[in-house]
């Protein structure tokens, strides 16, 4: 037998380089290459078989050990989990800073494949830096918190454990029903450490994405489930997107004359124009989803995880006969909300469900509804479009909040009257037709689920399994590198930037031109609405000096110019606070050659505010204020109505 004398370090390096994946024919390698910050705990191991010979990986210098974590879980969403980036880390706080990213690629069902560094596994030298000691079990490290938001968590103690670690790492990333975050826990000693391994662990290796078809029983108990169904609506999950399912989605819903909402996943799967496309659905949907939602009488999810934002805590619904109709590759969601499961490809389960319906001839019984709905929906874009401040008439899109007076302050302190809504418009109106937009938190998702218009496929990037934020910046540089022909945009807000920014170095140092639209309201604007909304008040959630007569945060708003933050990592930045300076700073933003930053200064209570919905939150049953606890009784109230599980 054939063996190659290397060290554990040098070994995983040259697996990662023969792993290839096989989609309907087409084979691409599989691992892009390799984000890390080198620290003790992997620069002598892991590091030095990247600098001996990285093959064909491409090594990049993150700054921030989430963001660049974040960077590849965005690189593999925009690649519809295709292709990858594995992430290495030192020891201690480097790898722990990873575990927001790696549970923000499992909650999205996306592949990450994390390399965190570990203590020594001989124990010699214990405890060492960055070394927590469990007095109870001396094995537990720091990167056990890895575990639970790891879909397959493995610690590489000896050489020869490598092997099995990474088929099985394989194996998980390259599943679309059971993939997300892999962690190769990798102790610092064991790294440098050598082994004879055997020639045939570094053949090629093509992992093969089936098209898991769907049984003939699931389709006959599918086609039973519609049966006297007259109202059906279609549910476009991020599956369509994933399993190249577009063209599928969009012929079922035309054949039988099927409306259609989207989750955040899917949306862009079928452009915004489509007749029967509806918009976003749920809390954070549209008008025209939304209130065909309530009366269809059948839901078929496609490639969903019927999130409490999907399903507007189950409460979206509402036909006194409604079913469901799960497609999913995984399944686990397949059996959600009790529905008929095709556990199969989005794919081949819609093609295959589409033959056997149109030999029962069925259609559904839509009349005008679905062409009345998106009417209103496009008027009410119009008025969004369009809204502008008028100190004397103006009503916020989110009313009884802030009266006049503190919207007047936010006025004066930003020096700026542009309303949010109307931002999105003029983005709307200006952005080219491929750029890509990437978001995850605050107010943003829900406007851009309602608001956006994508034109082309695969152009709407939102991270919202977890909707973590800090991930917009991270995740458009891993958008951009996975299109690099095509504009991308992080769309995010002043709380969103304050948590992670650093990678703005990244794009700089590898001339990755993104650019970045930051709206500044100088709070986080979508938890005070939340509180306020429930009889709460503004409490912790504006950007305010300390008073120093009460000792509590009301006094002054607290300006930021995040303009010249950018711009001291080199970015070119720009400053907005009307429609003519927006226009001006995106068609000057397109000629840059490096990554940008556009400062957009909004009012507060200028973002969308619910259509046609509901979502529950936890709300105190005994408060104070009466204003609580009568919102404590209205959610108690609408939980005895809604679907428990």
């Amino acid at each position: 037998m054939n063996t190659f004398r290397l060290t554990t370090g040098q070994a995983l390096v040259k697996f990662l380089n023969q792993q290839y994946v096989e989609v309907d024919g087409q084979q691409e390698k599989f691992v892009h290459g390799v984000f890390t910050i080198f620290g003790h705990g992997n620069v002598l191991g892991l590091g030095q078989a990247l600098e001996q010979d990285p093959g064909d990986l491409i090594v990049h210098q993150g700054c921030n050990e989430q963001g660049m974590a974040q960077i590849a879980v965005g690189f593999a969403k925009q690649h519809k989990r295709k292709k990858i980036y594995a992430v290495s880390a030192s020891v201690g706080p480097g790898s722990a800073n990873m575990i927001t990213a790696a549970a923000t690629a499992t909650a999205n069902r996306i592949p990450v494949l994390l390399l965190p560094s570990d203590v020594y596994a001989s124990r010699q030298p214990d405890p060492v830096i960055q070394q927590i000691e469990q007095f109870h079990d001396y094995s537990i490290s720091t990167n056990d918190a890895f575990r639970p938001v790891s879909k397959y968590f493995d610690r590489v103690v000896r050489p020869e454990q490598l092997m099995t670690a990474m088929i099985n790492a394989m194996r998980v990333l390259t599943d679309p029903a059971d993939t997300g975050a892999v962690t190769i826990s990798l102790p610092q000693d064991v790294q440098g450490e050598a082994y004879d391994f055997p020639e045939y662990f570094f053949k090629k290796r093509v992992h093969r994405i089936e098209r898991r078809p769907a049984s003939e029983a699931m389709i006959e108990e599918a086609v039973e489930a519609f049966k006297g169904k007259k109202k059906p609506l279609l549910v476009c999950g991020g599956g369509v997107r994933y399993s190249e399912a577009h063209d599928a989605f969009k012929a079922f819903a035309e054949k039988f004359n099927i409306p259609f909402g989207e989750t955040q996943a899917g949306k862009s799967a079928v452009p915004f124009d489509h007749p029967l496309n509806c918009g976003g659905i749920g809390s954070t949907g549209t008008y025209s989803a939304n209130v065909l939602a309530k009366d269809a009488d059948i839901i078929i999810g496609v490639g969903t995880r019927m999130t409490d934002f999907t399903t507007a805590s189950k409460s979206q619904y509402q036909h006194p006969d409604v079913s469901f109709i799960n497609i999913n590759v995984a399944s686990f969601d397949a059996y959600k909300l009790d529905g008929v499961r095709i556990i199969a490809d989005a794919k081949a389960a819609l093609n295959a469900l589409s033959d056997a319906l149109e030999k029962q001839g069925y259609q559904s019984e839509y009349t005008d509804q679905i062409v009345n709905a998106r009417s209103a929906w496009a008027t009410e874009l119009n008025r969004l479009d369009n809204v502008s401040y008028d100190q004397d008439k103006f009503q916020p899109e989110v009313e009884g909040h802030l009266d006049n007076t503190i919207l007047d302050e936010y006025a004066e302190v930003l020096q700026s009257k542009l309303l949010q809504t109307r931002v999105l418009g003029l983005l709307n109106q200006e952005l080219s037709d491929d750029a890509i937009i990437v978001g995850a938190a605050g107010s943003l998702p829900s406007d851009l689920q309602r608001v956006w218009r994508p034109k082309q496929k695969d152009t709407y990037h939102m991270e919202y399994g977890y909707s973590c934020m800090g991930y917009e910046i991270a995740g458009a540089i891993g958008a951009k590198i996975a299109c690099p022909d095509q504009p991308v945009y992080a769309v995010l807000g002043d709380g969103s930037y304050m948590m992670l920014h650093s990678e703005l170095q990244t794009a700089i140092q590898e001339g990755i031109k993104i650019d970045i639209v930051l709206l500044d309201n100088m709070s986080f604007g979508c938890i005070n609405n939340l509180q306020m909304d429930n009889g709460m008040g503004s409490f912790g959630t504006e950007n305010r000096f300390r008073d120093a007569k009460t000792g509590k945060l009301t006094g002054k708003s607290v300006p930021v110019d995040f303009a010249k933050n950018a711009e001291s990592y080199g970015c070119v930045t720009y400053t907005v606070r009307n429609d003519e300076e927006l226009i001006a700073a995106i068609a000057d933003a397109k000629k840059q050659t490096v990554a940008t930053l556009i400062d957009v200064k909004v009012l507060p209570k200028s973002m969308t505010h619910g259509y046609e919905s509901w979502w529950r939150c936890g709300i105190a049953e005994v408060a104070d204020k009466p204003e609580i606890n009568q919102a404590a009784d209205k959610m108690n109230a609408m939980v005895k109505k809604v679907r428990q599980y």
